[in-house]
């Protein structure tokens, strides 16, 4: 079937979309990058309590820490919101910051040069930590050659604007159809490619696997496509430094149990991708995105 047009009202509406994004983008790129970090994590801690996302945010921290007292969820309330305006003020300048090495620390260097030298198929997964779109900077700098895998935004002159800025750090993206099993991912590995997708927010229909002691369904198309090509799981994290400085670390990769039982080695390789994320989490909750709804709907419903 073919793609409906918009209609003329929602087609003005994008494009008024994406002329504020180019003020915006403007705007920050005349600052300096500590500033503009710091002048996000300001804004967002002001603003984020006033939208929706607050309630969401605060059911997710007290379902990942229920023995918190309210003073610690409170305070880390605060701190996402700063982080997340940090985020959103140095994505415009991203490529300002990849460009300085000693703005971006590599740990596990050695393993991407590893994977680059060897060819070595790997599928990578990560999560929605820190200033995450420095990660497959990291990657493709290493000399990886490496599908890198996004979700398109609904309106599609900001999207064209945000994978423009993309390139500009060395990163072309593309938007996979079909759900995380897409012909693309398939053929990228066929060759001999690497993939990489983020493996932290819910996938309806997907593996039921506990996430901080509560089932949660999780896009199982990682784990397959390392079951389907031999390849292991390479687990990556993005931490902030201080303000617009980052490690980026590759952890220790995850070998997927071949049992024949591809069901359960479904399961399983699900299971340790959510203990990698709680992990992750645990060292570094602040840096996390709360903001969306990772758990089951009935969830959210029982919470009021």
């Amino acid at each position: 079937m073919a793609d409906r047009r918009p209609s003329l009202a929602q087609d003005l509406l994008w494009r008024l979309e994406g002329f504020a994004y180019d003020l915006f983008t403007t705007f920050v790129r005349t600052l300096p990058l500590d500033t503009a970090s710091d002048i996000g994590s300001w804004l967002l801690r002001r603003l984020g309590p006033l939208t929706s996302s607050h309630r969401i945010a605060r059911i997710n921290l007290k379902i990942a820490f229920p023995d918190a007292p309210e003073d610690e969820i409170e305070r880390l309330l605060d701190d996402q919101w700063g982080q997340l305006g940090r985020w959103l003020m140095e994505f415009p300048v991203l490529d300002r910051i990849i460009a300085d090495p000693e703005r971006v620390e590599v740990v596990g260097a050695e393993r991407l040069a590893q994977i680059a030298r060897d060819r070595e198929p790997v599928v990578f997964v990560s999560g929605h930590f820190s200033s995450f779109e420095i990660m497959p900077a990291a990657i493709l700098h290493a000399g990886v050659t490496c599908q890198i895998t996004y979700r398109a935004t609904n309106n599609p002159y900001v999207d064209e604007r945000i994978k423009a800025a993309r390139r500009r750090y060395g990163v072309t993206l593309f938007a996979p159809k079909g759900g995380d099993g897409a012909r693309e991912l398939l053929e990228a590995l066929g060759r001999g490619e690497s993939v990489a997708l983020m493996n932290d927010q819910k996938f309806n229909g997907g593996v039921a696997a506990p996430l901080f002691g509560v089932m949660c369904h999780t896009a199982p198309g990682p784990t397959r496509l390392a079951l389907r090509f031999n390849a292991v799981l390479q687990p990556m994290s993005v931490q902030r430094k201080d303000k617009a400085r980052f490690r980026v670390v590759a952890h220790e990769p995850i070998h997927l149990a071949r049992t024949g039982d591809r069901t359960a080695d479904i399961e399983a390789g699900v299971r340790q991708v959510n203990a990698f994320i709680e992990e992750r989490v645990r060292e570094r909750p602040a840096e996390w995105w709360w903001v969306h709804k990772r758990w089951p709907a009935e969830v959210y419903k029982k919470a009021g």
